[in-house]
Order: structure tokens, then C-alpha cells, then sequence
């Protein structure tokens, strides 16, 4: 064996070492030329590996022929087959050691993807115990609304839809009256308070009262809303009313302000008893009202556009009539002699107490909103309620956004900066076909905007549960068909029309005081704006 080469006497002879063995297998490599050592790639990650260090003088001596010449290369070939033999005892004896010597490190690409994935595992164990604990972290959502407008049940099916996450904080005022006033008031003080509903992410609003809110700056527009799911399952008839140009006024191209969540009609309310008492036929239209049997036996609210609305209809014109003179059979003089005689009728014209007056019986006939006239009438007895067949005006309760990014305040934190982020989750909540079932049960009066064009579903009946059935032409809160294509919402007064009204108002004779006398005052006071209390 002495004078075979030391690639041949190792296990592989085919694996070559850069820098540890020559090609060249009749290359004898130096014992003094040999070494092992230990290199540290990384930390706690140690290789072993071979290094070739430079040759001494020494070495370069015993390389080359000189005095002994090739006798101390012999002598250097008989250590070198003794270390030889020990390398192959070792392969035998302890093969998986002597290979972990011998085969060359592993690549550092592949050290360095080994610790990128031990780190990956590291940060995704962070991760899971992390989003395992609770923080304080909530998303606020403030709702202030019309008390009774829309069921309790919602508050709650939200928060479990929203999760813990939600800080939702609903309140309610008695009437969209006081409501607006609330806000006017913020806007004419210039200040917002905490708890004002100016301060809330959304607040309920009369459609009624958007043209007028908009232009005084009470409301903003609701960004992106076309791109929403709730704006799409919306019918036409709805973009057409909510899209409004920076004056109120119904704009095709303009910016949508308000997303109905609930909608109604005007209707008539009578005491079946009292007119089979005297034999009076049933109240089926506008026209009725002006019968001479009724006189002093109405009571109506007294909002200028449903009383003088109600005088246009009577004629058949329409409640958004732009010129009386050329759009009403008769002109002004008829509109005024039709109005001047439903004074004579109606005993009282007030929109806090008529349902009182219809109560106690003072009164056989009330004209008011459905909201109001179909929870008073199912706490009493023999009463029918009617929408008109010529068609009525509908109204509707909308959420809205207050305009309190103009407001330079501290006081009511990031709120000035826009509204709450959960804006559009609580308008598609509000709009879901589920949402619509207490609508259809009659337990909130009024309907689902989804059902302005399209019929609502039947609601099976509970037989243990049958309730006395309210005489009526609605059906699951919505006019039938042929009514409602008829039916009407309320739109901004033009010049034109605000010219007749106020035509009207001046020659109408005024009595002095009393409840007549206020609510004339009332319509001339206030002919641009579109009330309901």
C-alpha cells in the first residue's frame, strides 16, 4: 500500500476537495500540508470543514529535492499511509462519525433557509398568542334615531353581527321635530356638543326635511354610496328622490344624502261605528273629506304641504304641482275656494294632538301619517284606516350624516374628521330582506324600502297567536298596487310653486287666534320647507 495515493484509500475517490486533493492522483500531499479546523458560519451553528494553510519554508523544503532529496519524501509517504490507515479503522468502525468529517458542509443557502423557517415559526407562534388575547380595542358607532322607527331586535342582531369589536351606542328623540332642531341649533351657535346629535356618526331625518337640511349645511353627502351594496339593491324611484344637488333639489347627477331604512303613506282614519250610526257611507278618497255631513268632524295635521297637498289631490292635480294656474282645473281661484272650504271641515289642524281629538271621539275622522294613525288606531275599536284611491303622499325616514366636519372642536374626539367607519355595515344591515319582517307583521308600522316597487312577502300566520285584524286597504303595511303607483313624495318647492303659495296665503281671511289661525300662520311662515312632526 505504500506509495498509493491518499484519494484512492478514501471512501468515495470520485468526490473531489477543492484545495484538500489535487486532481492529479500521483500528487502526494504533504502530511505538514493537512490540517482540520473548525470554522463557525454561525452562531450555534457550527461546520466542520478542512482548510489548507499556506506551506512553510519547511514544507516547500521537503517538497523539493535537495540535500536527502526524495529519502525524506519516503519517510513522508510511510507517515502518511499510517494516518491513511487510521482514516479507513474509523470508516468502519464509526462510519456515521467518519462521514460527518469527510463529506463536505452543507451549502449556506441552506443553512440560512433552515434559520429563515425556524424564524418563521417563531413569529407565527407571536402571532397566535397575540390574537389570542382581549384588548380594549372597539370600533364606535353612534346612532341617534326616531324613537319607535325602527324594532329593538335590531340593535341586538347587529352587535352579533359586528362581534365584540363594536361599541355601538343607539339613542332616540321623540320626533323628527325635536331631532332637527337639535342639529339647527348646533349650526346656528357654531358649537357641538358630546352628547348632540350633531356628534353622531348617523341620525334619522323626514325626507321631508332634506332639501332644507342640505342647504343649511346640516347634512353632508354620503361618500361612495353608489358603490355600496345597499345603494344597489335599491329601486330607481329611490335614486331618483335621495340623489340631491348641493341646494336640495332632485339632481340625477348629483350626490345621494340620506339611505331610507323605513317608508309610509298619509292616510284617512274613520269610526265604522259612528258613520253606520248615521248611515254615512265609507271614506274611500280625497274628495270625501269636503262633504258637508263631515263638517267640524276632522281633525288633520297641520303641515302646510299635506294640508294644501291635500287640496290639490281633492281637484285631482298633484301634490307637487308647479303651477296652479295652468296645471289645476280652475287655476288659483279654484285652489283657493277648495281650501277655503276645507277650513269650514277640519275642527282641528294640529299635528301633536288630532290623533286625541280622533280619540275621545270629539273628532269621527283624522288625516295624518301612517306611523302614527296605525298604532293609535289598533288601541281602539271600530276603526278603519284608508289610503286614498286617487293616490297619497308618501313619506319616508332616512339616516343621514351630520355635518360636523366643519366644526373646529376638540370635544368630540376624531369625529370631526368623518364619520364612524361601520357607517355602510349598519345602512346594508338596516336594508336586508330580513329586516323587513316586523314591517310585514305590523309590529313597527310602515314598510321596507325594498318593497316601494315590489309586492311584500306573506307572513304565515301564528294560529295561536291571531290578532284582531285592523280594517284597512294596506296590506303588510305597503297600498295596493294600483294606489301606490298613484302615490307621491314630497319635492322642494320650486320659485313657481313658493309664488302660489304664498299667493294662496294672501288671500285666505285669517280668524284671530285659535288653532286655525296658527296653522295659517305656520304655512306662511315656513312655505319652503316640507314639515312632518
Amino acid at each position: 500500500m505504500e506509495g498509493k495515493p491518499l484519494h484512492l484509500l478514501l471512501p468515495n475517490p470520485r468526490l473531489s476537495f477543492p484545495g484538500l486533493l489535487p486532481n492529479n492522483p500521483d500528487h502526494h500531499l504533504p502530511v505538514s500540508r493537512l490540517r482540520f479546523c473548525l470554522h463557525h458560519r454561525k452562531p450555534k451553528a457550527k461546520q466542520l470543514a478542512f482548510s489548507r494553510q499556506q506551506p512553510s519554508p519547511r514544507d516547500s523544503q521537503l517538497d523539493t529535492p535537495g540535500r536527502g532529496g526524495w529519502d525524506l519524501a519516503r519517510s513522508a509517504s510511510a507517515a502518511a499511509l499510517a494516518l491513511h490507515l487510521a482514516i479507513c479503522s474509523l470508516l468502519i468502525l464509526s462510519p456515521t462519525s467518519a462521514r460527518a468529517c469527510v463529506h463536505p458542509p452543507p451549502p449556506a443557502a441552506a443553512v440560512e433557509a433552515k434559520e429563515e423557517e425556524e424564524d418563521d415559526e417563531e413569529w407565527e407562534a407571536a402571532l397566535q398568542q397575540w390574537k389570542s388575547k382581549t384588548y380594549a380595542l372597539s370600533v364606535p358607532l353612534r346612532v341617534v334615531a326616531l324613537r319607535g322607527s325602527f324594532p329593538p331586535t335590531w340593535i341586538k342582531d347587529f352587535v352579533e353581527v359586528q362581534g365584540k369589536r363594536l361599541k355601538f351606542s343607539p339613542e332616540f328623540r321623540p320626533s323628527i321635530d325635536a331631532l332637527f332642531s337639535e342639529l339647527s341649533q348646533c349650526v346656528d351657535k357654531g358649537q357641538v356638543q358630546t352628547k348632540s346629535a350633531m356628534a353622531a356618526d348617523v341620525v334619522s331625518i323626514g325626507d321631508s326635511w332634506l332639501g332644507y337640511a342640505i342647504r343649511k349645511g346640516l347634512v353632508e353627502p354620503i361618500k361612495n354610496a353608489e358603490e355600496q351594496d345597499w345603494y344597489q339593491s335599491l329601486s330607481d324611484r329611490w335614486k331618483v328622490h335621495l340623489c340631491r344637488n348641493q341646494n336640495g333639489e332632485a339632481d340625477s347627477n348629483g350626490s345621494v344624502w340620506g339611505v331610507p331604512y323605513r317608508w309610509g303613506t298619509v292616510v284617512i282614519a274613520y269610526k265604522k261605528n259612528k258613520f253606520k250610526q248615521h248611515n254615512l257611507k265609507p271614506i274611500q278618497d280625497w274628495e270625501d273629506l269636503w262633504r258637508p255631513e263631515l263638517a267640524g268632524k276632522i281633525s288633520m295635521v297641520d303641515s302646510p304641504r299635506e294640508v294644501i297637498g291635500a287640496v290639490l289631490k281633492q281637484l285631482g292635480s298633484s301634490y307637487n304641482t308647479i303651477d296652479m294656474e295652468t296645471e289645476v282645473s280652475g287655476g288659483r281661484e279654484a285652489v283657493l275656494n277648495s281650501f277655503t272650504q276645507l277650513q269650514k271641515q277640519v275642527q282641528l289642524f294640529d299635528s301633536m294632538n288630532y290623533l286625541k281629538s280622533f280619540g275621545v271621539g270629539d273628532v269621527w275622522v283624522t288625516v295624518g301619517w301612517s306611523s302614527d294613525v296605525i298604532p293609535a288606531a289598533k288601541r281602539m275599536s271600530n276603526v278603519a284606516i284608508v289610503v286614498p284611491k286617487s293616490g297619497s303622499s308618501l313619506w319616508a325616514d332616512l339616516w343621514a350624516i351630520p355635518c360636523v366636519t366643519g366644526f373646529q372642536t376638540d370635544r368630540i374626539g376624531g369625529r370631526t374628521r368623518g364619520p364612524s367607519p361601520l357607517i355602510h355595515q349598519w345602512f346594508d344591515f338596516c336594508l336586508q330582506s330580513a329586516r323587513s319582517l316586523p314591517f310585514r307583521q305590523e309590529i313597527i308600522p310602515g314598510a321596507s324600502p325594498l318593497f316601494l316597487e315590489n309586492p311584500a312577502p306573506e307572513v304565515p300566520q301564528d294560529i295561536n297567536k291571531k290578532k284582531p285584524k285592523l280594517e284597512s286597504n294596506l296590506v303588510r303595511g305597503v297600498p295596493p298596487p294600483e294606489i301606490l303607483e298613484k302615490c307621491e313624495f314630497l319635492e322642494p318647492l320650486s320659485d313657481k310653486a313658493l309664488g302660489d303659495y304664498q299667493w294662496l296665503m294672501s288671500r285666505v281671511q285669517r280668524p284671530q287666534g285659535g288653532l286655525l289661525g296658527n296653522v295659517l300662520q305656520k304655512i306662511s311662515s315656513v312655505l319652503g320647507i316640507k314639515l312632518r312632526f
